[in-house]
């Protein structure tokens, strides 16, 4: 090799590596934390090192992980479970603070373990005034009749349950265009109410719960910069079209943007952990003052709860406003953990695979958090959550349904502004441990795809075309894709 060739090879080295950032290993930036075993996803933030912050963490984490008691129970504090519920404890959903998995059927059989898994129900006949306070965003939907905004399959003695629920799946074989086919499968959802039924007008909506890393930096992204990549009218015709959902605040009593849960229907940390502690477990809270009872529902009315101990040991709620405060600071910094292997060469290829699909166009790669004193280990942190927090069309597969299992009408608002086929974009960051911290977790918000992949397959709407194009990778590219994705 002559001087002259070597020179120019060590300046195409050189340049190539300049284009390669160097901090996107750091997901959450100085927050991210190095653990790739099955605890990744329970650790703190990384640069957090006022004693009184990792207290507050590890006193919101006991209230995570331990069980809640029905009514008056020997633990003062943790009481009041029910009297309709999906589980007694956060961390029974959120297996080591990650994702849920959809229940596993048999061939032939039916699927019953509900235990990450819950269904929103909102209904599509509404009045013109209930309408109208949902347009306006000022209630999030109208529920059934029969189970409310939420069906509880569990209760607690003494209360007849509200509905059961079982899956079935159907399957079907997506073949690639080099003859590579993959089976993903569809649940068939089996839903009965007791003692009343759930309305054909009813939109069901199945929902595995999220991971809970990375939530207090995506608090923490400017708003305008999420209201900038609104495209609702697809102005720039690249077929994305994504939307902000706004939601009320209990709190500030307005309208806010929605941030959290799968629809974006939540706007805070706290606004979502008084909804899970009301919505999943019956719990009251100062955000959330009644009990989830239907006025049709006389045994849930009559039930005994949390506050009918005389001793008045946390006041006018179940869950005390102390303890609220601390799973919610517990929430906002449960902390990404680092990428593995984010610069081998076939991370790197699978990332441009990644881009020139088009994936990124909703998937955005990198933020920098706004400055905060009060969670001063998030604040101005180069973040890379891989999402850009806003509303997709992801197609009539994955549109929500009706009690027969039936696809509904994909333009209904079922939360807030939400549609029957819109899903808040998810972050991808921590998804390549997700079957580390829980081997039984699956993906989409349904859990309906055990792997990566058949996520990927299952995107339609807006992304039909990227999906499209997946299809017509080769191996070499396909497992470069994978890659990336698994390392993230």
């Amino acid at each position: 090799m002559t001087k002259k060739s070597s020179v120019f090879l060590l300046l195409f080295i050189t340049t190539a590596s300049w284009a390669v950032d160097r901090n996107q290993h750091l997901s959450a930036g100085e927050a991210s934390v190095d653990s790739n075993i099955s605890s990744a996803y329970s650790m703190h933030s990384a640069n957090m090192k006022q004693a009184k912050h990792i207290l507050d963490f590890h006193g919101g984490n006991k209230f995570f992980e331990e069980p809640w008691a029905q009514s008056v129970g020997s633990v003062s504090s943790q009481d009041g479970l029910g009297p309709f519920f999906n589980s007694n404890a956060c961390q029974n959903c959120h297996v080591r603070d990650g994702r849920g998995h959809a229940p596993q059927a048999g061939d032939g059989q039916r699927g019953s373990d509900f235990s990450t898994l819950l269904i929103r129900a909102a209904s599509s006949k509404l009045s013109a005034a209930q309408a109208a306070r949902v347009k306006g965003s000022l209630q999030a939907n109208v529920g059934d009749l029969c189970i409310g905004g939420q069906l509880q399959h569990l209760a607690v003695f003494g209360v007849q349950a509200e509905a059961g629920q079982e899956v079935s799946y159907r399957y079907k074989t997506v073949t690639f265009n080099d003859g590579y086919a993959l089976q993903l499968r569809e649940p068939i959802w089996h839903l009965r109410g007791f003692g009343c039924d759930i309305s054909a007008d009813t939109v069901l909506s199945a929902r595995v719960a999220p991971p809970m890393i990375g939530l207090g930096l995506l608090a923490l992204i400017d708003e305008k910069t999420i209201l900038g990549k609104e495209d609702i009218a697809d102005s720039n015709q690249d077929g994305i079209s994504g939307k902000a959902n706004q939601v009320w605040s209990e709190t500030l009593q307005q309208v806010v943007l929605g941030r959290f849960g799968w629809k974006a229907g939540q706007p805070s940390l706290r606004q979502q952990t008084a909804g899970a502690f009301l919505g999943d477990m019956g719990i009251t809270s100062e955000l959330n003052p009644t009990e989830n009872c239907l006025a049709t529902q006389l045994d849930c009315l009559k039930a005994v709860n949390g506050n009918s101990d005389q001793r008045d040991h946390h006041g006018q709620f179940e869950v005390s406003t102390r303890i609220l405060d601390k799973v919610t600071f517990y929430t906002h910094h449960l902390a990404v953990p680092k990428r593995r292997n984010a610069y081998a060469p076939q991370v790197l290829q699978g990332k441009q695979i990644f881009n020139q699909l088009g994936c990124a166009a909703c998937h955005t790669e990198q933020y920098r958090t706004e400055k905060s004193v009060e969670f001063s280990e998030l604040s101005e942190q180069h973040i890379y959550p891989y999402t850009d927090l806003l509303l997709h069309d992801m197609g009539e597969a994955l549109t929500d349904f009706d009690r027969h299992s039936n696809r509904v009408d994909g333009q209904l608002a079922v939360e807030f502004l939400a549609q029957a086929n819109e899903w808040r974009t998810p972050p991808l960051w921590g998804i390549g441990l997700a079957q580390t911290v829980d081997p039984r977790a699956n993906f989409l918000h349904d859990g309906r795809a055990r792997t990566i992949l058949e996520a990927v397959l299952w995107h339609g709407g807006e992304a039909q075309k990227s999906q499209k194009a997946v299809l017509a990778l080769d191996k070499s590219q396909r497992a470069a894709l994978l890659a990336f994705l698994e390392d993230l």
